[in-house]
């Protein structure tokens, strides 16, 4: 378990820790599983700096990060649901799409075969990671007094309903579109893969 692996466990246990101090509504609570995602998010940005630089690369680890990193954003997506803040119909599209193509990779990696990864995927990443950054910030301060009160017209259009439903909308295209143009552009190895056959 070499340090970039660690991080990418550490990121795994962090996310239950984020899950249920975010749930529990406690302006407080709620600011400390701020925090505790902003280190997830960091573990993850650093796991992988340390990875290239230092060639810490292991095929446990290419599975790993981003497997880690569908389970934070997850959650975090089922957390604004039980908020009632995002539809469930949205979210399972993206879960889904993201926990099928984790797999179709992990069982590419172990078979050796290398995918075409477009850059749209992260495009579809960095999407998410911004919308979901953006709920948990407006969320964590409309709940906290000392900022909310004298500024509830900002928060009025920042946490507006057809703002963020929209915006989720959009998300949830772009990630849909990525995962089919992930298949379509890897059938070929896909068949192979799993000895399809027309």
């Amino acid at each position: 378990m070499i340090l970039p692996n660690q991080l990418t466990v550490l990121r795994i246990l962090l996310t239950p820790v984020f899950y249920f101090l975010f749930r529990t509504g406690d302006p407080l609570l709620v600011q400390i599983s701020m925090g505790v995602y902003i280190i997830a998010v960091f573990t993850d940005w650093y796991d992988g700096w340390l990875a290239r630089k230092f060639n810490y690369i292991t095929e446990w680890g290419k599975f790993l990060d981003p497997l880690a990193d569908k389970i934070l954003t997850s959650a975090a997506f089922f957390a604004f649901v039980y908020l009632d803040m995002l539809e469930l119909w949205m979210v399972l599209i993206i879960v889904v799409r993201d926990f099928a193509i984790t797999g179709l990779r992990g069982v590419a990696d172990y078979q050796h075969v290398s995918f075409v990864t477009r850059k749209s995927a992260k495009w579809k990443t960095f999407l998410q990671m911004a919308f979901i950054n953006y709920l948990i910030f407006i969320y964590a301060f409309s709940i906290t007094e000392q900022i909310y009160v004298g500024n509830e017209a900002i928060f009025e259009v920042l946490m507006n309903d057809s703002l963020i439903y929209y915006s989720m909308l959009f998300v949830t295209l772009v990630t849909l579109y990525t995962g089919v143009e992930y298949i379509y552009k890897n059938w070929i190895l896909i068949k192979r893969m799993f000895e399809f056959e027309d």
